[in-house]
């Protein structure tokens, strides 16, 4: 019952889709026909859901070790900012450098500021005690005037400043910096493939490693934690510091696979429905992968069908946030069954 969860939840997401369709006059069969074939009817609908799905895991991955950490990191957007800041500033500053240097260089800056960026709301928790769900949504708010002040001054492509168009984007980076495309004629890239390695890296991290168990035990309880010897604020730090991370990660990737250059609005909203996947994917880093992909899916049909039967794309919206209550309240329900049967076992 515990392994369908995910899936009953979809399911009664769609169905109280349907009654919102039926509201709004439109056939769900057609709608829903219209969402499956925008997101897999296709090869190019395929590498769509994957590229959308690529910087959702990487995020999703993140939120997994914050939350297996006992932090909650709602920062995922300004750290995709700032990690795609950073990997724009390191690119275009050695445009001559072979590719062996701008890429795996671009991507580690990401994800290196981008930790830093939920680092910081880590120290402030360890050191002071800030709500880190605070102190995370705020710094959102400074990447994005951040990021606004650069794009629009220091880092805007010259040729704006020349055609007076004065759009907020950096200049194209070099191709040398560029992920491989894994699909002609598509925007897939090999950073797909690279997240994937990351969950499993991920898993062997909280699963398979001292460090992971820590962090673990912290976010399990973190008094018995704390009574074991393990200094509970350094590893809740840390899960901030390594969720950080991964979302920078993410806006590395989006810059060097998809746009190859920093412009506004390069998050996407991946901070937010990344929270979602893996929220979905029962926070494990494996299971955030068909997770990420499901929710790539939702929002690449979602043009498709907004096309197809003229609904507003907020209904996607609506249909992710209905998954969340009914993955966390059937994830309620099943441990409050658990905890029944516990009680109603003889003891020993």
């Amino acid at each position: 019952m515990e392994a369908l969860t995910p899936v009953i939840a979809v399911l009664l997401a769609l169905a109280i889709g349907a009654i919102m369709l039926l509201a709004l006059q439109v056939n769900p069969a057609t709608a829903y026909a219209a969402l499956a074939d925008g997101a897999f009817g296709s090869t190019f609908a395929v590498a769509q859901t994957l590229v959308k799905a690529t910087p959702l895991l990487l995020v999703g991955l993140g939120i997994c070790i914050a939350f297996r950490g006992g932090v909650i990191n709602i920062g995922g957007e300004g750290q995709i900012i700032v990690g795609a800041l950073a990997t724009t500033a390191f690119t275009l500053g050695f445009p001559d450098a072979p590719l062996l240097v701008l890429l795996p260089g671009g991507l580690i800056c990401g994800m290196l500021v981008g930790g830093l960026w939920g680092g910081i709301a880590g120290v402030l928790k360890a050191r002071f005690g800030v709500n880190e769900i605070l102190t995370t949504i705020m710094m959102n708010a400074i990447a994005v005037q951040l990021s606004n002040f650069l794009l629009r001054g220091p880092m805007i492509d010259p040729k704006e400043i020349v055609s007076g168009t004065l759009l907020a984007q950096s200049a194209r980076l070099p191709e040398t910096s560029w992920l491989p495309r894994l699909i002609p004629q598509t925007l897939l890239h090999a950073g797909a493939i690279f997240a994937v390695v990351m969950a499993v890296l991920v898993y062997v991290l909280l699963w398979r490693t001292v460090l992971g168990y820590r962090i673990r035990a912290v976010g399990l309880n973190a008094d018995a934690a704390r009574y074991a010897g393990i200094r509970v604020p350094v590893y809740q730090a840390l899960a901030l510091l390594l969720s950080g991370a991964l979302a920078g990660l993410a806006g590395a990737v989006e810059v060097l696979g998809v746009s190859h250059r920093m412009m506004e609005g390069v998050s996407g909203g991946y901070g937010f429905s990344g929270i979602v996947a893996a929220l979905f994917g029962k926070l494990h880093p494996l299971g955030a992968i068909p997770a990420s992909v499901l929710f790539g899916s939702l929002l690449v049909g979602a043009d498709k069908m907004q096309r197809a039967v003229q609904v507003p794309s907020a209904l996607i919206d609506a249909l992710n946030g209905l998954v969340v209550l009914f993955v966390v309240g059937s994830d309620i329900l099943v441990r409050r069954r658990a905890q029944r049967r516990r009680e109603q076992e003889p003891h020993a």
